[in-house]
């Protein structure tokens, strides 16, 4: 009778955990208007194309086995992006792999039930797969909010320079850590009718803490961290580039709802380079801010 007591005891806790993990409270600490805003999917180049909101990057990479998707949004873009990639022709549930450029709640947001829907393959950063698991919990400057998006573990752990395959086609992944510990882009090849063009997504660098880097105790070498991605990205080539944020690459002056096809929009080097020199200054000035306090 012990045994079938015990036995029960065990079971009402783990049922107790278990229900305490499913009604975790999500909170997202803040949202836009650009964020949440719908906008018109369409062809980047080749077998590329937007497939995200407004302003959260979201691509879809089209393949001969399925289908690649970096990036989902908020937890409230789950029907967008579907949406998005019916409305281009293709299956939702043609998604094979999900990547992501951070692990913050607005590229992550919808990352779990989208992996639940689909059945694809998660593909993480190392570093940021910890960040995953927890939901949030545990990134060094968004982790006092709480769990800011539903946790999701990865079914591949992701290094420098990693190859990522489906059909006929091979993705770079390049470690550029700073804004989190697991930060990354994404360089590869798409062919279209006329010529081949080389892809950069690239995470951009951006701050995302007042504190001191020397008083983020559990992010120890992120100051190092940023200096080695400034310098990385500085030594890139690529044909045409995007970003996690439309606004970063200046997206809606490049193309509008309804344009034609033009991959050239994005050949946008100089806008790059201008990006990113603008974000190494904010990090010189933040490192000498540092110094005098």
């Amino acid at each position: 009778m012990f045994r079938y007591s015990l036995l029960n005891f065990v079971l009402t806790v783990m049922l107790s955990i278990s229900i305490t993990v499913n009604a975790q409270k999500i909170n997202e600490p803040r949202t836009t208007a650009e964020w949440t805003a719908t906008y018109q999917p369409f062809r980047i180049a080749g077998n590329l194309y937007y497939v995200g909101t407004y302003d959260l990057a979201c691509y879809l990479i089209t393949t001969t086995k399925g289908n690649i998707l970096i990036n989902t949004g908020l937890a409230a873009s789950e029907s967008q992006i579907k949406n998005n990639i019916e409305t281009l022709g293709f299956k939702f549930s043609d998604t094979k792999i999900l990547l992501t450029t951070q692990a913050h709640y607005d590229h992550v947001g919808a990352m779990a039930a989208i992996k639940q829907r689909t059945g694809a393959n998660l593909m993480v950063d190392a570093k940021d797969a910890e960040v995953l698991t927890s939901g949030g919990n545990s990134d060094y400057e968004l982790g006092h909010y709480g769990t800011s998006f539903k946790p999701v573990k990865a079914g591949r752990l992701l290094h420098d320079g990693d190859t990522i395959r489906l059909g006929d086609m091979q993705l770079i992944m390049l470690h550029h850590p700073g804004h989190t510990k697991g930060s990354c882009s994404f360089l590869f090849t798409v062919k279209d009718g006329q010529r081949s063009y080389r892809v950069l997504i690239a995470n951009m660098p951006t701050i995302v803490t007042d504190k001191k880097f020397t008083d983020i105790t559990a992010y120890p070498g992120i100051a190092s961290d940023y200096a080695y991605t400034f310098n990385a990205m500085k030594n890139i080539k690529f044909d045409l580039w995007l970003a996690s944020h439309a606004n970063q690459f200046k997206m809606h002056d490049k193309h509008k709802p309804g344009d034609a096809y033009n991959p050239a929009a994005f050949n946008d080097k100089p806008g790059y380079d201008t990006a990113l020199s603008d974000l190494n200054k904010q990090y010189d000035e933040k490192i000498k801010k540092d110094r005098r306090q």
